[in-house]
């Protein structure tokens, strides 16, 4: 080494995913050179942001060009750009030591997911690294675009160590870098090999690539070209260079706008949502051109976030050219060519859902959970509204969807809410107590099946002039004065002046045990079938959203509830006889504690079963005596 030479250690996640790499994806080794040649070109478009600002750098007259260079006899490689070039300290800490997150939660999730890792590496930026799938030794030789910056050369076998030198020799500006092919990799030094690796992977790049002396990428801009001449083959190979997916989209929207700002945008909808969406919540955005010119790679304000499972393109014919990032936010027809490009998903979204039905539940099912985020743009409620979606009590099958258009167009008469219950599946709303009143009167309500479901109806606040109302906290006075579908069938004769006298004052004892753990004890109105269960107090949280609320802050307390009874059903008509002859009666006591535990863990605040269960086996312990002395059971 010289006295200009240093060694470094790589740190320890990177480490980790060298050895990843190298062992694990041997499959997938090709990609590397995609990785290289999407790390030059972005070399490049970041010189051409620069030469735009009218940056002094030097070799103003070499061509933005990506260059690669092959040897079969020496195993060997190389890929060269014309692009920005990195100092010293730009190759530290772009290629030694990955400051950034990406490395440590591309291994993280690794072990986690069974996304395919060829995909995965593209996400998460770490693309250099997979040429040490390949390579015994890497050289990196770079010249900044600085006029007083001084090449660099960088060099590691990928195993632990790396050295930085710089040279005193002229380089030209730019990127080179020397891959030393492993024996098992030989054959990528390859002219056919590299060629179908390039058109396979960076057809698209707008950077002119050449092998040897011939040009590889001959692809154009399609979004700039009319719809009608692309075919359908050229969006999906388009659309998987741009994603890394795998699948063809499911939805593809291309459109020119002339008026009032001139632009082309090209969009797609994924065929499957990205599950590593909630993981990697920096990684959205459309490319954003200017007249053919990439201005920024994933840019996030040209679609709200909740759009964000969109990939593609928008291209403007009126912004300038050497716009900043800071101000791109402010310029006025940048603010325009957003708003018009959310429209244009609108309009395409609800024509699918109006003539494709079937289609539209397909997209919801895979991309619903983060659309229905976009409870809180105003500027697009109206059509917000009518594109979520839900499953109901009226749906055949937990399949089956429906909009708020639906729910309202066969409403009861008299009806002026729009019920809804949450729960972890439909299966147990369907046994929720809280339903019973509504099956009784014919009336729907929406299932709430996902946590944020709630936070949604509750900040839309109403749907025309519907109010969303929740079932735990519904009036069921009001219910009760609408028409039954059935009258209601039971097998138990009414309540007769002594027994309702004798049942109150049992409510007022069950209210004495219970204590401070209810707002009171109540006679129900609402249930059919149960004996009992909690409700929330009128305007009150769910408990669905109380759970939820608890889990973000620790300090909020239980609220209490209303307790209701069912006088109609054959173990509260037994408690009665019970309380009859015996206020005081322990059974009482373990019935009530029952009964409201039960309630609470069918609605799911229960925040301790054990006495529950320990109360409960007591119970089938002394019934089972009782059976077996009936049934004389020896």
């Amino acid at each position: 080494m010289t006295e200009n030479t240093k060694k470094y250690e790589f740190k320890a996640e990177v480490k980790k995913l060298l050895d990843i790499l190298v062992h694990s994806l041997y499959t997938s080794r090709e990609i590397f050179l995609r990785e290289l040649i999407s790390n030059a070109s972005d070399a490049l478009d970041k010189l051409r942001f620069e030469s735009n600002r009218g940056v002094e750098m030097s070799d103003k007259d070499l061509p933005l060009e990506i260059r690669i260079e092959f040897d079969d006899k020496k195993k060997m490689l190389t890929i060269a750009d014309t692009g920005i070039g990195m100092t010293r300290d730009e190759v530290i800490a772009n290629i030694g030591t990955i400051a950034k997150s990406g490395t440590e939660e591309f291994v993280r999730l690794l072990g986690e997911t069974k996304a395919d890792p060829a995909n995965m590496i593209g996400k998460f930026g770490v693309g250099f690294y997979s040429v040490f799938m390949v390579a015994k030794e890497v050289i990196v030789k770079t010249k900044s675009f600085r006029n007083d910056e001084k090449a660099v050369e960088w060099k590691s076998d990928g195993l632990g160590e790396y050295e930085i030198i710089e040279l005193d020799e002229k380089l030209p500006r730019g990127t080179k870098i020397e891959v030393y092919l492993k024996d098992d990799a030989s054959e990528i030094a390859e002219k056919w090999r590299l060629e179908s690796i390039i058109k396979k992977h960076s057809n698209f790049i707008s950077h002119p690539i050449f092998l040897a002396k011939d040009k590889i990428n001959t692809v154009s801009a399609i979004w700039r070209e009319p719809k009608s001449s692309v075919k359908k083959e050229q969006y999906e190979e388009f659309y998987k260079f741009l994603s890394y997916d795998s699948d063809a989209p499911m939805d593809v929207i291309h459109k020119a706008v002339d008026a009032p700002i001139q632009f082309n945008v090209l969009l797609f909808i994924p065929k499957k949502s990205n599950d590593m969406f909630w993981h990697d919540r920096e990684n959205y955005g459309l490319d954003l051109y200017v007249r053919r010119v990439l201005i920024q790679h994933k840019n996030k304000e040209l679609l709200p976030e909740y759009l964000s499972f969109v990939k593609g393109v928008v291209d403007s014919e009126d912004l300038p050219l050497n716009i900043s990032r800071e101000t791109l936010q402010e310029n006025i027809v940048f603010t325009k060519i957003a708003s018009s490009v959310s429209s244009t998903l609108f309009s395409y979204l609800s024509d699918k859902a109006k003539n494709d039905s079937a289609g539209y539940n397909e997209f919801w099912k895979e991309h619903g959970k983060i659309f229905k985020l976009g409870y809180g743009d105003y500027s697009n409620h109206d059509k917000f509204m009518e594109l979520i979606r839900f499953n109901s009590s009226e749906c055949k099958d937990k399949e089956e969807l429906i909009s708020l258009a639906d729910y309202t167009s066969r409403m009861k008469e008299g009806q002026k809410e729009i019920y809804f219950i949450t729960g972890a599946n439909r299966d147990a709303l369907r046994l929720d107590p809280h339903m019973e009143i509504f099956r009784n009167k014919g009336l729907e309500v929406l299932f709430l099946t996902d946590p944020v479901d709630e936070f949604v109806v509750q900040s839309l606040h109403k749907y025309k002039e519907f109010d969303f109302k929740s079932a735990e906290a519904v009036d069921s006075k009001k219910l009760s004065e609408m028409k039954n579908i059935e009258e209601k069938k039971s097998d138990l004769d009414d309540l007769n002046k002594d027994d309702e006298k004798h049942f109150f004052s049992l409510l007022s004892k069950m209210k004495s045990i219970l204590s401070e753990r209810v707002e009171d004890v109540v006679k129900s109105t609402r249930l059919v079938d149960s004996a009992s269960c909690v409700v929330s107090k009128d305007e009150g949280l769910s408990a669905s959203m109380q759970k939820i609320l608890r889990m973000t802050n620790k300090e909020m307390g239980q609220s209490k509830k209303i307790f209701e009874v069912n006088p109609d059903h054959k173990l509260v008509r037994n408690l009665i006889k019970v309380f009859k002859k015996d206020p005081n009666d322990d059974f009482i006591l373990t019935v009530t504690e029952q009964l409201f535990e039960s309630a609470l863990l069918q609605e799911g605040s229960l925040d301790d079963p054990h006495t529950l269960i320990q109360r409960l086996n007591k119970s089938l312990e002394q019934s089972s005596d009782w059976y077996v002395e009936v049934k004389k059971i020896s």
